[in-house]
């Protein structure tokens, strides 16, 4: 006789047997990660908003957006999810999607304000679009999240749409969101590779800021990871 099909908590992965989680890291080692995720995203979105100086130019408005959408919203909306250091461990599973989905809505917005202002410095300074790597990853990063948006849509109202397996499209989900979210990180670390950013920290401290953004980017990374793509985990 078949066992009855389970499903797994919203990136958080099965629960074992004995009432553990799989892991790949200690627990201590796993809630020091979570806590370095939360702080390195807040401070280099507050960072980046003050080296920006908002207000002195149209441009000044791109990186600040940018920090707040990627930096702080996209990953404070992940990290809802971590069984270790999410700040709605008191809520349910259905007021965390609910969270998560506002987060990712603000991280859109901020981030189409961000596109909207460096489209508009370049067309004032008459400069050429899409010359670097770092705005040509930008704008798929951008069409990326929209679809994931749109993917989200549909996990939140699954009568919206015909699907023979809410579980299937719920790994599609994670695991785009996963690459949507590693592209988001590499624009990030392309922006502080750019004149402007180099022009303003430079040293020892340029390759400091360098690694802030790859911290919530792993810890995310082995959260999806345990949640969803480590031993088949999922039942399709």
């Amino acid at each position: 006789m078949r066992s009855p099909q389970r499903h797994p908590d919203i990136l958080g992965g099965w629960p074992e047997p004995n009432g553990r989680r799989g892991f790949s890291l200690f627990p201590c080692l796993r809630k020091a990660a979570g806590v370095a995720a939360h702080v390195s995203a807040a401070a280099l979105s507050v960072y980046l908003g003050m080296l920006s100086r908002l207000g002195t130019s149209r441009f000044s408005w791109h990186p600040a957006c940018m920090a707040v959408a990627v930096c702080f919203c996209m990953t404070e909306a992940i990290l809802t999810f971590s069984q270790d250091s999410s700040p709605f461990f008191f809520c349910s599973i259905k007021a965390k999607v609910r969270i998560h989905w506002m987060m990712h809505v603000f991280a859109t917005i901020f981030g189409l304000v961000g596109l909207v202002f460096i489209i508009s410095s370049k067309n004032i300074s008459e400069t050429s679009h899409l010359t670097s790597w770092h705005s040509i990853l930008g704008v798929g990063t951008v069409i990326a999240v929209c679809g994931q948006l749109l993917c989200g849509l549909c996990l939140l109202f699954p009568k919206l749409i015909n699907t023979y397996s809410v579980a299937r499209l719920r790994l599609y989900h994670a695991t785009c969101g996963l690459v949507a979210y590693l592209m988001a990180t590499a624009t990030v670390v392309l922006g502080l590779c750019s004149d402007w950013f180099k022009a303003q920290v430079n040293g020892v401290l340029w390759y400091f800021f360098l690694i802030v953004p790859l911290i919530p980017a792993l810890v995310v990374m082995n959260q999806i990871n345990n949640g969803y793509l480590s031993k088949k985990k999922i039942e399709i």
